[in-house]
């Protein structure tokens, strides 16, 4: 039985990932931070069914006896601070544990063994101020956040160690990815949970930032598959993972309230304050390379993750 090791376990990404691996007969092992209670966050699809350990991503030695003790086949890297208003945070310990722990891993697998194979969980916000879109693999990246410029840090280590050690390594260029285990700290997650509590009268509006913006918004579950085929070819290549398509927040809005028989106009105001800069080129992937090399293209539209998002919600206050 092929053992994968997943961090981040506790996240979105990484109970997709679990479910996935678990369903192709993986024995699978979740890492989480020191401290953190199981019981509280694992998804109950998981419960009983994989083994979580902790490990602390700042110690070396930790990260070396894990991966001599367990020996997984695949590694996924879901541990990082979170993007979205979270991404000026703390700057140095976004830049500890979404840049420097990602060489740490990588050392480690060189030390251990360099057949064990990488996936990072990478991300669009590397392009940041980006000079043309979409953006492909081969856009030059140009941070405009910590939480970017630590993922870069990452992202240009994986490709040392690659060319360097022989690693079979990945970055998985992510664009925005949504479910229903989505985190409080995003505007999608926001706009369903207001959404439903002002169906169930316990909410009359939602203030919003620029309703114009637009996103690549994507479904996790089918950006997680796309994270096990990069895993499985003849070589460690990076891809960008997206829809190649956008959608406003107003569109998200719509659609959200539409599914519940609300007009979002009628609820939804513009907070001129929460705006984000503007973005001179719109954050977009071409997943050309995805879908010819990995035959990956995504099975959820957007639309249809939107109502499992307010689905979801509703479920939660039953």
């Amino acid at each position: 039985m092929k053992t994968a090791l997943i961090t981040g376990i506790f996240g979105q990404d990484g109970s997709y990932l679990a479910e996935f691996l678990l369903a192709k007969g993986y024995r699978v092992v979740g890492i989480a931070n020191v401290g953190q209670k199981v019981s509280d966050k694992l998804v109950p699809s998981l419960i009983d069914k994989i083994e979580v350990i902790e490990w602390d991503m700042l110690d070396q030695a930790t990260i070396l006896d894990i991966l001599s003790r367990f020996h997984p086949v695949e590694v996924y890297n879901y541990a990082a601070y979170s993007s979205g208003e979270g991404m000026f945070d703390d700057p140095v310990s976004i830049g500890q544990i979404n840049g420097v722990a990602v060489a740490r891993i990588l050392e480690a697998i060189r030390q251990v063994d360099i057949s064990i194979r990488f996936c990072q969980a990478s991300s669009s916000e590397m392009f940041g101020k980006a000079i043309e879109s979409p953006q492909s693999e081969k856009t030059p990246f140009y941070p405009r956040s910590p939480y970017g410029a630590a993922k870069l840090y990452a992202h240009s280590m994986i490709n040392i160690y690659r060319k360097r050690y022989g690693l079979f390594a990945c970055s998985a260029i992510l664009y925005n990815h949504e479910s229903p285990r989505r985190g409080l700290v995003f505007v999608t997650k926001k706009i369903v949970q207001e959404a439903v509590r002002i169906k169930l009268g316990l909410a009359v509006e939602l203030a919003l930032g620029n309703l114009a913006a637009c996103r690549d918004w994507g479904f996790a579950g089918d950006y997680v598959r796309a994270m096990w085929l990069m895993l499985q070819q003849l070589r460690g290549e990076d891809y960008v993972i997206a829809t190649g398509k956008v959608h406003s927040v107003r569109e998200f809005c719509e659609v959200a309230f539409g599914y519940l028989k609300l007009d979002y106009r009628s609820y939804v105001r513009q907070d001129v304050g929460a705006y984000r800069e503007d973005e001179p080129m719109q954050l977009v992937g071409d997943p050309k390379k995805a879908r010819v090399q990995l035959g990956w293209a995504p099975e959820v539209g957007f639309e249809q993750m939107v109502k499992m998002m307010v689905d979801a919600e509703l479920f939660s206050k039953e």
